[in-house]
């Protein structure tokens, strides 16, 4: 079976429940879509993270009640640099999500999603500790992974191979 191409056209998406829901009740929040290889994928304004992924996990007609991961990419040298990736799962309607958020390189921050998800804070402490993006509200933003008096980030993509010397 051959691949199909990617939709990226709303208006040919908007009969998705996750896109509809937010269509409805946040329409400033969805920036783009893209639905590929049976992936929706949706780009989210930050100011509406928060928000977005609240409606995502409350409403009946989404009910993305798992956050199964969250992570980061870094896009360097363009700008903005990061895009901070939520992966939502609904066990009820058997369907996965995809909400990316993308992040400024000069000041790197958003919203910590600790309070809709306790989960997500090793998730979050990993993202700081590896990539530098700030998590604002998170309870314990602290290295995870790498010791405490470690300079730099080590998966941006300027951070030299050898490390810092």
């Amino acid at each position: 079976m051959a691949l199909q191409p990617a939709v990226t056209d709303l208006e040919l998406l908007k009969e998705r429940p996750a896109i509809a829901c937010l269509l409805s009740a946040l329409p400033a929040a969805l920036q783009a879509a893209k639905f590929d290889r049976d992936e929706l994928t949706l780009w989210i304004d930050s100011i509406h993270l928060i928000d977005t992924l609240n409606l995502l996990r409350e409403s009946e007609s989404t009910s993305f009640q798992v956050l199964a991961d969250l992570t980061a990419v870094d896009w360097f040298p363009s700008e903005p640099r990061f895009e901070v990736v939520y992966s939502l799962l609904s066990h009820e309607r058997h369907e996965r999500i995809r909400i990316k958020v993308k992040v400024n390189g000069a000041d790197p921050y958003i919203e910590s999603v600790t309070p809709l998800w306790a989960g997500a804070s090793p998730f979050e402490r990993e993202v700081f500790d590896l990539f530098g993006i700030r998590f604002q509200g998170h309870p314990d933003l602290r290295r995870i992974l790498m010791p405490d008096d470690w300079e730099g980030h080590p998966l941006r993509k300027d951070y030299p191979v050898e490390g810092y010397r």
